[in-house]
């Protein structure tokens, strides 16, 4: 595969967790360490999966096309709900600190990135290559979802959306897993 088109796959792929970056970055218990977590997460399944669904794919890319977006979203949508349920009660928002929700939301925003495997990175016969490919979007990945986490820290800025900001949160959450299902 070109570079530029893996440039331009690692771009879309790394939308959906720019996107959640943006939704739990918007929190205010989150620390450094934990937006670091969540950044690396994202960037290793997006990596990983990638690289798994080439080596396999030739295998699965007509049976499993459909299924792990749908997974994948539903999966998304039930995190986006608890942190909704969580910004309701009156305790601290505990949650997002979780290394369980971390790694649910970095395999669930690379769902995507296992069907691109399946379905495009399947064709490189080279495994040195599909893997020179996964860690570019993987970067992709760690590099986007670096800038969310940073433009998170002048949205919070706003009193309004720290007040909300497990609603607003959840509630993209909730929209991105809608959108992985029906899309």
């Amino acid at each position: 595969m070109i570079l530029y088109d893996v440039i331009i796959i690692g771009i879309a792929l790394a939308m959906d967790a720019f996107g959640v970056s943006l939704s739990v970055g918007l929190n205010p218990i989150l620390t450094r360490r934990h937006k670091i977590k969540f950044i690396l997460s994202f960037a290793f399944f997006q990596f990983l999966f990638t690289y798994a669904g080439g080596s396999l794919g030739y295998l699965f890319d007509t049976y499993i096309v459909s299924i792990p977006k749908i997974a994948g979203g539903i999966i998304m949508a039930i995190v986006g709900s608890i942190i909704i349920m969580d910004g309701f009660k009156e305790k601290d928002n505990q949650c997002l600190v979780k290394n369980s929700t971390c790694i649910i939301l970095g395999i669930s925003v690379s769902i995507d990135a296992l069907v691109i495997g399946f379905t495009a990175f399947h064709k490189i016969t080279l495994n040195l290559l599909l893997c020179v490919d996964s860690i570019l979007i993987g970067l992709i990945t760690l590099f986007f979802c670096t800038l969310a986490f940073f433009i998170c820290k002048y949205i919070k800025k706003i009193n309004f959306i720290t007040k909300y900001a497990n609603l607003f949160g959840g509630a993209a959450l909730i929209c991105f897993g809608l959108k992985m299902i029906f899309s």
